[in-house]
């Protein structure tokens, strides 16, 4: 059984994908899990691969979701785009970015942060 957070969890994930929808954005994936880390969304964005990382915040009094990204999750973002790419060879060669979704309160709002960090950041 799913407990509160796991169900929060999945709401977000799940208005996150609407609303990246919404914005034109075709759907690949979700949750994929590789060794080391897991892809919340992996999208399609015209031609470019878009890696989407989904952040609930109850309460932003410690800064938003997209601060909680930090340098070991990104590493562990990319080392799972690095392993779908691999595993989706024909998307090996477009474009990527690192996108983040931020969500905070109750009903949670939505902040899509577009290439919200690049892979020589890591």
């Amino acid at each position: 059984m799913a407990t509160g957070r796991a169900q929060r969890g999945a709401a977000v994930e799940a208005a996150a994908l609407a609303h990246l929808r919404r914005a034109g954005l075709q759907p690949l994936a979700a949750n994929a899990r590789y060794r080391g880390g897991e892809l919340d969304l992996v999208m399609r964005d015209g031609d470019t691969t878009v890696f989407v990382e989904v952040r609930y915040r109850a309460s932003a009094a410690f800064g938003g979701g997209a601060v909680s990204v930090d340098l070991r999750k990104r590493r562990k973002l990319v080392l799972a785009a690095q392993l779908f790419l691999l595993a989706h060879p024909a998307l090996a060669n477009l474009p990527c970015r690192f996108d983040v979704v931020e969500a905070a309160g109750d009903p949670p709002q939505l902040r899509w942060l577009r290439d919200a960090f690049r892979l020589e950041d890591c």
